[in-house]
């Protein structure tokens, strides 16, 4: 009697699951077959009756001027320049600027001029993606936002190719199935990453694992499935992609392991602007007298500069015991919002405490020629953050020629900081005491050790200019465009 039931229960919840599946996929065929149509009728022929090919870049934040937007617009000038048949659209969210602006804004932030006009399909559903609309669950509720943005791009504009250049992999298979585009990625850093999971795993505190998490066991199971879950559907979207282009080994490694497509993934590192660096004259120092550290990066949590504080006391108070040279740190950044300034005001309260207000500066969102002289009068330039995708702030402070003394993690530890034809390029520490040591050490060598270094450096960082970004990123986009 109860194998009946069963029965009589479940073949009937079976049939009805097959028919919403068959109309599932009936819908979804039809909404292709109607953005392909859409897409003839919005598609006009070219000069020579020929079609152009549509390349559009998925960027929502294509105007703010950060080392991801220098790989958008390289991106875009290197198409222009390899192939005449193509128009590129940028997807973004800058509704408060014109596209003229936007471009103009490249060319003086990056010195990037485009032979071509940019189409800009501008987006007014960008909030779907800010963080501060999920104060929990922040990672799935990005994504979802994202496939709802991708959504209002894909109705605006259906392009032959898609190239996701901000990280937004959810967006990849709404292109791929329903726009029957060609997709590419450019990945800077991976949505989640195994070295999150281990953190969550090991109940460790940090900037993106709060200790009410850690402190409770039960969250952090909890916390883990869910890291997990999204992990396996990050790694189900990501692996939609033709071709995947990732930064910096760190990202290669995180990204094989969690797409799973080796075959059509391939690093290409991001053009940093080394000659504009490398034009800083490199001479032995005249005076010794002072020691500037140099550190260049925004003040976020992750860039960890407490660490580069309280190393720099240490230092200070070994050094007191001699007569030495005096020494300053000064802490060069971009501040963004309200949140950065109090996280300002938070490390200055730290250099009180810890009696170095005096030895240390804070230089809040300065001009490039002011950056540009910091660096090259300083003798060190330092990095604190933990498993960097890239850096290219360290690639910057040894192309100005300075010592870098980088975190040994992420993409400094294995891409950066690495012997060049046999030599040292610079050193890599890991916390204060490694840190403070490595500080002494560097400034106990002679002037000439140190600028044998910054000489090796210099020669190194050539491997992450505009030119050598251009011929491996045509080399990895190629299969789209055959």
């Amino acid at each position: 009697a109860c194998f009946r039931l069963l029965c009589s229960l479940l073949i009937p919840a079976l049939f009805l699951s097959g028919i919403l599946c068959v109309c599932l996929v009936v819908l979804l065929w039809g909404i292709r077959l109607w953005l392909q149509q859409r897409k003839k009728q919005l598609t006009l022929a070219g000069k020579d009756g020929k079609r152009s090919l549509l390349v559009a870049f998925f960027h929502p934040y294509c105007n703010a001027g950060g080392g991801g937007e220098r790989v958008l617009w390289c991106a875009i000038r290197t198409l222009q320049k390899k192939y005449r048949n193509v128009t590129c659209v940028v997807y973004t969210g800058d509704r408060d600027a014109t596209g003229e602006e936007i471009v103009e804004g490249a060319f003086r932030r990056f010195n990037i001029k485009l032979t071509h006009p940019v189409k800009f399909i501008f987006l007014e559903k960008r909030y779907l993606v800010e963080a501060s609309l999920y104060p929990h669950f922040t990672l799935l509720g990005q994504s979802l936002g994202s496939v709802f943005l991708g959504w209002e791009a894909l109705l605006k504009c259906v392009p032959d190719i898609y190239i996701d250049s901000m990280g937004y992999a959810f967006t990849l298979p709404l292109f791929k199935y329903l726009g029957g585009c060609r997709i590419g990625c450019y990945v800077h850093y991976p949505t989640i990453s195994t070295d999150m999971l281990s953190v969550v795993r090991n109940q460790d505190t940090r900037f993106n694992n709060a200790a009410f998490i850690t402190n409770n066991p039960l969250f952090s199971k909890f916390k883990l499935v869910y890291y997990y879950f999204f992990a396996f559907m990050y790694g189900l979207v990501g692996s939609c992609s033709d071709v995947i282009m990732v930064n910096s080994s760190w990202t290669l490694n995180h990204i094989l392991s969690l797409w799973r497509a080796g075959a059509c993934t391939s690093i290409v590192y991001p053009p940093c602007d080394v000659q504009t660096f490398l034009d800083i004259p490199l001479e032995e120092e005249k005076s010794t007298a002072e020691h500037s550290i140099v550190s260049v990066s925004q003040f976020r949590p992750e860039k960890d500069h407490p660490l580069q504080i309280r190393a720099f006391a240490k230092l200070l108070k070994e050094k007191r015991l001699g007569q030495q040279p005096s020494l300053k740190l000064i802490l060069i950044g971009g501040c963004r919002n309200q949140q950065d300034e109090e996280r300002v005001n938070n490390l200055k309260r730290l250099c009180e405490e810890l009696e170095v207000s005096n030895n240390v500066m804070f230089r809040i969102n300065i001009p490039f020629e002011e950056l540009k002289r910091h660096l090259a009068e300083a003798t060190i330039g330092l990095h604190t953050m933990w498993n960097e995708h890239f850096g290219i702030g360290v690639v910057e402070c040894m192309a100005a020629g300075t010592v870098i003394l980088a975190h040994n993690s992420g993409g400094p530890k294995l891409d950066i900081v690495v012997p060049y034809e046999g030599h040292i390029t610079g050193f890599l520490a890991e916390n204060e005491d490694s840190y403070a040591e490595t500080m002494a050490y560097i400034l106990s060598l002679s002037p000439e050790k140190r600028l044998e270094i910054r000489e090796n450096a210099r020669r190194s960082v050539h491997r992450f200019s505009d030119q050598r970004f251009e011929e491996t990123f045509l080399l990895s986009v190629e299969p789209l465009f055959k």
